[in-house]
């Protein structure tokens, strides 16, 4: 049974982040299937984040990480480009994905000719995707993959500001690092589709 980007995104992450944590340097405090304390209260979790239930943690991804920066839109346009903001915005928020991609087709507008420069707001709406499509028209499919990729690399060099600021978070560099450049071949893969129809068949029967 085919899955959809979404899912395998879905369900990759969970995967990765595994069910409850509470490391000393992690700035986010505990988390469960990747989803921090603060996050599980502002969609109305108020219990221990031991018993954070699945279901709710695959709805979280839906809405906060995906459908919030528009990636239902942006997905038909380049797949590759929606895998790379998907988790951008898991792992730093779903705002500075959004302004990694309207800084980084600021700087590839051909000084506005192909289309005005975008307020970098984080906001993923109307302007920003046709900003995108207009790209898309200009350079075609090599330039959606160079938008993606150099938005991938700014989002490594993101990471290593992170634990050059604070050495704690080189506990976590490594395994940052690693996530970002292996993630198209987790979610493209056959584990990918596995790990999808195993979550999403357990969220249908009612188990997680």
């Amino acid at each position: 049974m085919a899955t959809t980007l979404k899912q395998r995104l879905v369900a990759s992450v969970i995967d990765r982040e595994g069910g409850y944590v509470n490391h000393s340097s992690d700035r986010g405090g505990p988390t469960n299937f990747g989803i921090t304390q603060a996050v599980a209260r502002e969609n109305g979790y108020h219990g221990d984040m031991r018993y954070l239930p699945k279901s709710l943690a695959v709805k979280i991804y839906e809405a906060r990480y995906w459908t919030s920066i528009r990636l239902d839109r942006i997905a038909p346009i380049s797949s590759i480009l929606a895998e790379y903001l998907f988790d951008y915005g898991v792992h730093s928020g779903p705002g500075r994905a959004g302004q990694e991609l309207q800084r980084t087709l600021n700087v590839l507008n051909n000084r506005g000719k192909l289309f005005a420069d975008l307020k970098v707001d984080g906001a993923v709406g109307p302007a920003t995707l046709a900003g995108l499509e207009a790209f898309h028209r200009s350079r075609r499919g090599e330039g959606l993959f160079v938008l993606a990729e150099s938005i991938n690399g700014a989002r490594i060099a993101f990471c290593r500001g992170l634990a050059e600021r604070d050495q704690r978070q080189e506990d976590f560099t490594y395994g940052w690092f690693r996530r970002i450049v292996n993630l198209r071949h987790e979610v493209e893969g056959d584990r990918g589709n596995h790990l999808a129809l195993n979550l999403y068949t357990e969220i249908a029967t009612g188990v997680a």
